[in-house]
């Protein structure tokens, strides 16, 4: 079964594939940030991001963190700057945490991309600890992390196979009509015939009354 590709999937991968990123080794915080422009600095501090009156972005990631978790930080800061305009700490409070939801979402998918899980022979994706440490390791991820973006694999996975099945299950009771036989076709070009003349008749009397 084809694994079928969300919107945000396939804007990832085609994001990466444009900086000629096509594996998890390939993968480099600073590189991207340069092709985007943007600048990285370290504080003690949650990460966030900002944007001065230029409209450059820097983003700020917390120095008391792993490498791992400031990469995770740096997906998310990320989703800030390509989803949305603005400084988010102005926003009104529900909106703020909208925008915080789209981008961990975000997060998820950029700092482990499922073109490049693809790639890889999971096929007890269905038992989420048989590839925790694989994603883990593979892809610079705290376990926690992997975790979680296994979980929505597998969801993704689960949605896809019920869809397909839902497929075949309407294309068994509803068949697409075989095609007409050579004398059916024959039928339906003389009604096509005769209607045409009836058309041509009926103006010529509208001419001879």
């Amino acid at each position: 079964m084809e694994y079928q590709f969300t919107l945000i999937e396939e804007h990832i991968k085609d994001f990466y594939e444009n900086l000629s990123i096509h594996t998890p080794y390939e993968i480099d915080m600073y590189h991207i940030a340069s092709e985007l422009d943007i600048w990285i600095h370290y504080l003690n501090d949650e990460s966030h991001v900002y944007k001065n009156k230029n409209g450059l972005y820097s983003i700020f990631l917390d120095q008391r963190l792993s490498p791992q978790e400031q990469w995770q930080d740096f997906g998310h800061e990320l989703g800030h700057v390509i989803k949305h305009v603005g400084n988010q700490y102005k926003l009104r409070r529900m909106f703020r945490e909208l925008q915080e939801s789209q981008a961990n979402n975000f997060m998820y998918h950029f700092c482990v991309p499922t073109f490049m899980l693809l790639k890889y022979n999971l096929t007890n994706y269905m038992n989420i600890n048989d590839g925790i440490e694989f994603v883990s390791d593979t892809f610079n991820v705290t376990k926690g992390f992997a975790n979680k973006r296994l979980i929505h694999y597998r969801n993704q996975w689960a949605q896809a196979k019920s869809d397909a099945a839902h497929r075949k299950h309407m294309e068994s009771r509803y068949r697409k009509a075989s095609p007409y036989s050579d004398e059916t076709n024959k039928i339906l070009a003389r009604a096509l015939e005769f209607k045409s003349a009836k058309r041509k008749e009926d103006h010529l009397c509208q001419f001879n009354i």
